[in-house]
């Protein structure tokens, strides 16, 4: 127990996963009392200590967010730079994401995941009708905000924090008691995401030990060739492409950053969900890694709506994968259509259900590939989901320090400072 006290959170949060995926292992390997553990542990006890944890964290992301980005917007003080500032983030998030896509098609052709494996009595997968443009562009805009609100409907909610934020700035003094009001509970949010945090290492181990104990690690063996293909390239997206930006564009030290985000990359891994990790990712932004906070709440809030290069991975080895798998040759033009399709999507289908998938398929479709293939690796994409969640949330921290950066809003000092944040 002393010793455990002496640990910092982080490794408190690190020995926390790595105790729950060992119990989870020696569970998911014990047959003589499987139905046992099913029913007290894996969907007992784990799921609902698991699940107040994630949604002790979902409790907090509606009402952060609306007062993160209303907050940012009036500190801004400055329409004209705030549409600058949404501009370069959006503009980043695209073009990480189709870099992501694109790095994901040359591994797997190289790599070629899916050879020898058979398809004989494939599970039939039914995919979900993906939404189309017209009402992607028509749901941007609430007609009932509390009600997108009460939905956890991100970009309606974003749309109207900024609307409302641009209102305050406007009507000036007149507004001033009700922006203080916004800056105290926006306060008392992060004060809230400080007590959680406390409780994180107990949430994390069950999480992990659920996730273990249902899925096992046997699963992944005839899958193996497709999960290392998606791991890899989410780990080459990591070091390369978000490295080259923090290095060149960003000029800071992408080690710090990666030392600094430890405590948000366990997060992310340990909920598979970037929108739970908000709350984590907006104070290390801001506290740990030194993004001003007009810029932070903006952008880390949207790219946890947009950001998909995790998933635009998992989509594009799947794609070659699925190809593979049923022996169907693409072409130069269909990998185009894939790069394109999949960028565009990261935003036409933000904050659907199973958004994954849904992506999957749409991609599928334009390429002519059956959409039953998406049941090959339905097994196995739980734990794909907590990696590439993960490398989402490094993508939306990166982005926020190359913007902070660019509009001289970002302190070095606080990045540099190991101890800056604690």
């Amino acid at each position: 127990m002393f010793y455990y006290k002496k640990l910092t959170f982080t490794q408190k949060i690190l020995l926390s996963m790595l105790l729950g995926a060992l119990l989870g292992i020696i569970l998911n390997n014990i047959d003589i009392y499987h139905s046992l553990i099913n029913q007290y542990l894996s969907n007992g006890i784990f799921e609902v200590v698991g699940k107040l944890f994630v949604n002790s964290l979902k409790m907090l992301v509606v009402p952060l967010v609306f007062c993160s980005i209303t907050v940012g917007i009036t500190s801004l003080g400055n329409i004209a730079l705030m549409g600058r500032i949404g501009f370069k983030a959006i503009l980043i998030y695209l073009l990480t994401t189709a870099v992501a896509i694109s790095l994901a098609l040359l591994c797997a052709i190289i790599i070629s995941p899916g050879q020898g494996i058979e398809i004989n009595n494939i599970t039939q997968f039914s995919a979900k009708e993906a939404p189309s443009l017209a009402s992607v562009l028509i749901s941007i805009v609430p007609s009932n905000p509390i009600l997108a609100m009460a939905e956890g409907e991100m970009l309606q909610i974003i749309l109207f924090a900024i609307i409302l934020g641009i209102a305050i700035t406007i009507t000036g003094t007149k507004a001033e008691a009700f922006r203080k009001g916004i800056c105290s509970l926006n306060d008392i949010m992060m004060s809230m995401v400080s007590i959680i945090m406390k409780f994180a290492p107990i949430g994390v181990f069950f999480l992990i030990a659920k996730t273990f104990a249902t899925q096992g690690i046997d699963m992944i063996i005839p899958l193996l060739s497709y999960f290392l293909t998606v791991a890899l390239v989410l780990l080459l997206h990591v070091f390369i492409t978000y490295t080259a930006f923090l290095k060149f564009v960003g000029n800071v030290s992408p080690i710090t950053f990666l030392k600094k985000m430890r405590t948000a990359i366990v997060f992310a891994f340990s909920t598979a969900s970037s929108n739970a990790t908000i709350p984590v990712t907006l104070s290390t932004v801001e506290k740990r890694l030194g993004v001003d906070k007009s810029v932070a709440s903006f952008t880390v809030p949207l790219g946890a709506t947009i950001n998909m290069d995790g998933t635009a991975i998992m989509q594009g080895v799947a794609t070659v994968f699925i190809a593979t798998v049923y022996m169907i040759d693409l072409t130069v033009v269909d990998y185009l259509t894939v790069i394109l399709t999949a960028t565009l999507a990261s935003i036409g289908t933000a904050g659907v259900p199973g958004v994954g998938l849904i992506m999957l398929t749409m991609v599928l479709t334009q390429v002519g590939l059956p959409v039953e293939g998406v049941a090959l690796i339905i097994g196995i994409d739980r734990l794909l989901d907590m990696m590439r969640t993960a490398v989402n949330i490094i993508g939306d921290s990166m982005v926020s320090i190359v913007t902070s950066k660019s509009e001289n809003s970002f302190n070095l000092s606080v990045f540099n400072d190991t101890k800056a944040g604690l």
